[in-house]
């Protein structure tokens, strides 16, 4: 080894694929706030005293537990182009579906539909535990007191979930950047263009494919440095807008 001081970083931020991998990254975590959205609502219906709640907090979670080379198979096959199950269904409305996975439109999109619902369940259940473990009494009180449903939600189920919310945002954030698996499973040469190559599928394909090590390295670390920042920033946004119930 030869000790080159930053050339690699100086290359990195010349390489135009390098930002593109960055920004298909930040693309991709697009699904963190839809997943969020669906999953507490998907809580707050499941949390409710009706029949088949049980089942349907198992169906919701076993992609949770699945593997995630096996789901990713899985959703290959459902969006193949031309007999995938996902353009099977838009044919019975008279919709001629794209083959997604070798589109640079569709790509991004088909892999954050996967993403979400893969991820659905874990923070459905997470939020199903918060939204049970508010105190019955702060509802009545609010009742007593004419609150209407949206106030309800605002200022007793929002505040007492908000710690689980920002929780999920930290870690779906780390999780996110760190997307590897579905990627080099569903588009392996890194989509049409490189529509969905990622940074840790970037830094994977020059450390063990072109050998790059000190390259890869290089890019490493300057995710890590992301990473770090935006939980930084994470922390502080919440310490600054935090909600205390009197």
């Amino acid at each position: 080894m030869n000790f080159i001081g930053i050339a690699n970083y100086k290359k990195m931020f010349r390489d135009d694929y390098f930002y593109k991998t960055l920004y298909n990254t930040a693309y991709l975590m697009l699904g963190i706030p839809i997943g969020l959205m669906l999953s507490f609502l998907l809580a707050s219906a499941l949390s409710r005293k009706i029949k088949g709640t049980t089942i349907f907090r198992t169906i919701y979670y076993i992609p949770v537990i699945s593997s995630l080379a096996a789901i990713s198979i899985l959703w290959q096959w459902a969006y193949n182009g031309d007999f995938g199950l996902v353009n099977q269904v838009l044919a019975i409305f008279g919709i001629d579906g794209p083959n997604w996975l070798q589109n640079a439109a569709t790509v991004k999109p088909a892999i954050i539909i996967m993403t979400v619902w893969k991820g659905l369940g874990y923070s459905m259940l997470l939020y199903l535990a918060a939204i049970q473990s508010v105190p019955k009494d702060y509802y009545e009180a609010a009742e007593l007191d004419g609150a209407s449903s949206i106030q309800k939600f605002k200022n007793i189920t929002w505040p007492m979930v908000r710690p689980i919310t920002f929780f999920l945002i930290v870690t779906n954030i780390i999780g996110g950047s760190q997307i590897f698996t579905e990627i080099n499973i569903m588009t392996p040469n890194g989509g049409p263009k490189y529509s969905s190559a990622t940074v840790v599928w970037y830094i994977w394909q020059k450390a063990f494919k072109n050998w790059q090590m000190g390259y890869a390295s290089s890019m490493a670390v300057i995710l890590a440095v992301i990473v770090f920042v935006v939980t930084a920033l994470q922390f502080y946004m919440d310490r600054r807008s935090s909600y205390k119930i009197d």
